[in-house]
């Protein structure tokens, strides 16, 4: 049982995008007007993927979620819990008041104008307001947002990821696409070349751009940030397997980063992930995307 009272946005938030924002805003300028928690309600795995059955690709991780919610709109609280058994035969009412008013002291709730809640989906944004007027507490539908005359919606910024247009999709995220991970152990080949790389692993069902060579940045822990080269697929030059990695050069750093947490930020992709002939023709290539990743950050 939480001391706090809260004002709550609900949703799934995958890939916390520009129709997201507008619930985040409202909940955090709501919170500030009371005095009171700006949080986020969500759900640990896609409650689509629970009742079919059916793997749901996400663009973000569950701890990426967490960290775009905070760290570009301000939300203090990320409530994440299962999406269970318990959770799915919760019948809407019980989730406005049980849940949400009584567990996690909800005093004002925020929903996108297409939300759906509570057992099989009854719940919806005309009775949430209904409900929450019953109860006292404030409550904002936040309309669809569009974007060049599209509604922001995960599901096309999904599609936009799938097919490498980063640009295109941080129009609609209103940010980078972001993958954080901790850095593995790879082959160490980029070593005897002369070109480190950090290596690391997505999470089952989190998405990765299309298979290629990007320019990204690279955040560390501290906070400091590198321009990078990044392949995105299985290193066919080196490597037989079928195995997809995010494999990054991070331009002017030296360093040992494996164990620790980075955010790879895609911005553009440079082009397809292609097999050389040797090891020094691809040498060659990662110096030719260098020049064309600095040629790119230095545009912007």
């Amino acid at each position: 049982m939480s001391s706090k009272e809260r004002v709550i946005a609900l949703g799934f938030f995958d890939g916390v995008h520009l129709g997201h924002a507008a619930l985040l805003r409202r909940a955090v300028e709501e919170a500030a007007a009371r005095g009171v928690t700006p949080a986020i309600f969500t759900f640990a795995q896609p409650p689509k993927e629970v009742v079919t059955g059916i793997p749901c690709p996400l663009i973000n991780s569950p701890d990426d979620r967490r960290d775009l919610a905070r760290r570009l709109y301000g939300i203090r609280d990320v409530i994440m819990v299962p999406f269970d058994q318990e959770m799915m035969t919760t019948s809407w009412e019980d989730f406005v008041t049980e849940l949400l008013v009584k567990r996690y002291r909800a005093v004002h709730l925020v929903a996108g104008h297409d939300h759906h809640f509570g057992h099989k989906n009854q719940g919806s944004p005309e009775l949430l307001q209904a409900k929450c007027a019953e109860l006292g507490l404030g409550c904002d539908i936040i309309p669809a947002v569009e974007v060049g005359g599209i509604t922001v919606s995960s599901t096309y910024i999904r599609r936009l990821v799938e097919m490498g247009q980063m640009e295109r999709a941080t129009q609609y995220l209103g940010h980078p696409h972001v993958l954080t991970q901790e850095v593995r152990h790879g082959h160490r080949i980029g070593r005897t070349i002369g070109i480190p790389t950090v290596n690391l692993t997505a999470p089952p069902h989190v998405l990765v751009p299309c298979h290629g060579v990007y320019a990204t940045q690279v955040v560390l822990p501290d906070g400091s940030n590198y321009a990078a080269v990044t392949n995105v697929g299985t290193r066919p030059t080196v490597n037989n397997g079928t195995n997809v990695t995010v494999e990054a050069w991070l331009l002017d750093f030296e360093g040992d980063l494996y164990g620790q947490n980075v955010r790879v930020e895609f911005h553009h992709r440079l082009r397809d992930e292609i097999r050389f002939d040797s090891l020094d023709a691809l040498k060659a290539q990662i110096a030719a995307d260098a020049q064309a990743t600095r040629a790119y950050f230095a545009t912007r």
